[in-house]
């Protein structure tokens, strides 16, 4: 388990929402899968709901803009920053693309969204009141983001001229995978979208949730409206599988070996 109440270090994965049409319907879904609790900021940000569990956040939900119901549902990790604006340079700079430009989100803090080169949608968070998740790595908790592109190595580079990240090459078998490193401690992945993957699939950032049973907890999702995308497997890093929300997000399940 993982306590946080202080700024995440810069580059590591420190929040992630959900944009959906109906945050109503996304309470339904996650506060039966994940028992998460939910607080609304009022009219001045638009209605978020900031999720928790045991009275610490883990994620935020959020409705998609009534100009923009053509967009999907979808999870958006967001990459810690002591400055929004440099980082946003830095992406420019690098390849990328800012998809919404630096803004301030009150006394919470600031944000921008961007792409990678290889088409990825990540958030970046300079934290102010809100450092981003105070809860990780435990049952109904935020424990891994990945993101998974078809160009490792342009997304290798990307990433560590605009965030510094080191390396370590887990690749193998078949498959490309490598884990991002801030300050010789691991924070996230990055690895390859194979071939045997629908041509549609885009370049996309991956939230991991951690739950106590995989496959009781794939049930549930379905039960709930969700759909089952990948079956539940074993790794050596836990039974995972990825399912969608009853509005079509995407997410994994994970039980870790010392909670399964």
């Amino acid at each position: 388990m993982t306590i946080r109440d202080t700024p995440w270090p810069d580059g590591t994965p420190c929040w992630v929402d959900l944009m959906v049409p109906d945050p109503r319907m996304a309470m339904d879904f996650y506060g039966a899968l994940l028992a998460w609790d939910f607080a609304d900021q009022g009219d001045a940000y638009g209605n978020y709901l900031l999720c928790s569990v045991d009275g610490r956040q883990v994620a935020g939900i959020g409705g998609i803009p009534p100009d923009q119901q053509g967009m999907p549902a979808a999870w958006t990790t967001y990459l810690a920053t002591s400055d929004v604006d440099k980082a946003a340079a830095a992406i420019t700079e690098s390849g990328g693309q800012i998809m919404m430009p630096a803004m301030d989100v009150g006394a919470m803090g600031r944000m921008a969204i961007a792409t990678d080169p290889t088409g990825a949608v990540f958030g970046l968070w300079q934290a102010g009141e809100h450092h981003g998740v105070e809860l990780a790595n435990t049952v109904s908790a935020l424990t891994w983001n990945e993101c998974i592109t078809r160009d490792v190595e342009r997304a290798k580079t990307f990433y560590g001229e605009v965030f510094g990240y080191e390396f370590d090459d887990m690749s193998g078998g078949g498959f490309t995978y490598l884990t991002l490193k801030v300050g010789g401690n691991v924070v996230g992945g990055l690895g390859e979208l194979n071939a045997e993957a629908p041509a549609d699939v885009p370049a996309h950032w991956s939230a991991y949730f951690q739950v106590a049973d995989t496959d009781a907890a794939v049930a549930r999702a379905q039960e709930l409206g969700g759909s089952l995308v990948r079956p539940a497997q074993d790794s050596p890093f836990g039974r995972l599988a990825t399912v969608t929300d009853n509005q079509g997000a995407h997410l994994v399940l994970i039980a870790v070996p010392d909670t399964a």
